[in-house]
């Protein structure tokens, strides 16, 4: 069912679900998340049966401010608080050491644990009264079945797992995407998964370089090969190769076209990419569904222009052409 968040009850439902060990879906400024208290294995086991997502595929837990990750981390190392210290709440996790005992089936295992402190006004609410409850944090990957398109709206939520599911409807996701993800618990940084926040904001406040994922890098959110995808196959073009082919094209024939060009008169099976990256973003899991759900065979898409600003968009869009690829 979908609540209205603007109605405190509303608030007080779902911080109530959460505590007695149910699901609840809460917007966030990335995306919408699939909540649980992640300080219960059991609550959390519920996340990955209804998203038929792999148990050893962690979670990030999200906390209502600085102090909170104290209830999950071993030890936030410095690179960790300097970040959290610039970017919380925003749309920025860090991966540090867990402390032992708690939170293990979120962090798929690991001894390692993502945490974020979300901006959204909603989330927060909960997580606030959720923290009244005895509830330290919550769970919450992305509110729709695992390797699909993330949700940036309530009605995507509900579409994918129906009306039983608590959903509290915020609006649309700001950003869009989901966080930048940096790894801090091997004595120096790396930037696991891009978002808005881009290479050169992170390392200007650590004031060191980010490396690189290696093998030893944990596990993290949304770093598989093939993720974000719909239903219809993307393919990705640069608008050169795109143009070429939109010419040798007599029809479309179900094709849907999202690119930066006007490349093909306007319709239902065609859109415009925005011009900046995070407009981008704000649009780019919604586009992908409404093109799906407008019958579209494929979905061949412009890819983004060079620069950092559009990896996150860069990123997503690579996975989503990757679950169809070969």
């Amino acid at each position: 069912m979908i609540l209205d968040g603007r109605d405190p009850a509303s608030i007080t439902r779902a911080a109530s679900a959460l505590a007695a060990g149910e699901l609840a879906a809460l917007p966030t400024e990335t995306v919408y998340g699939l909540a649980a208290r992640a300080d219960d294995d059991a609550a959390v086991a519920k996340i990955f049966a209804a998203k038929g997502r792999p148990a050893d595929h962690p979670l990030i837990v999200h906390v209502s401010d600085a102090a909170g990750a104290q209830a999950f981390a071993a030890e936030l190392p410095p690179q960790a608080r300097r970040l959290i210290d610039a970017f919380w709440p925003g749309p920025l996790t860090v991966i540090v050491p867990r402390r032992p005992g708690i939170a293990a089936a979120a962090a798929g295992g690991q001894d390692t644990i993502g945490l974020r402190c979300p901006a959204h006004p909603l989330a927060h609410a909960v997580l606030v009264a959720a923290s009244a409850l005895g509830v330290p944090g919550v769970a919450a990957p992305s509110a729709n079945r695992f390797g699909r398109v993330s949700p940036t709206r309530a009605a995507h939520v509900a579409e994918e797992f129906g009306a039983e599911l608590l959903v509290l409807d915020g609006g649309d996701c700001d950003v869009g995407i989901e966080s930048s993800i940096v790894d801090c618990s091997r004595g120096h940084a790396a930037l696991l998964r891009p978002g808005l926040i881009t290479p050169e904001r992170i390392e200007a406040v650590l004031g060191e370089p980010l490396r690189a994922p290696d093998a030893q890098a944990p596990r993290a959110s949304g770093t598989l090969e093939a993720h974000y995808a719909p239903s219809a196959p993307v393919r990705l073009f640069d608008s050169a190769a795109l143009a070429e082919r939109l010419a040798r094209q007599q029809r479309l024939d179900g094709v849907a076209v999202y690119s930066r060009s006007p490349l093909v008169p306007s319709g239902p099976l065609a859109r415009r990419m925005p011009e900046t990256a995070a407009a981008a973003a704000h649009e780019l899991f919604a586009a992908l569904r409404e093109l799906d759900a407008a019958g579209a065979r494929e979905i061949w898409i412009e890819s983004p222009p060079p620069g950092s600003d559009w990896d996150g968009v860069r990123d997503r869009l690579r996975r989503a052409a990757a679950a169809h690829a070969g």
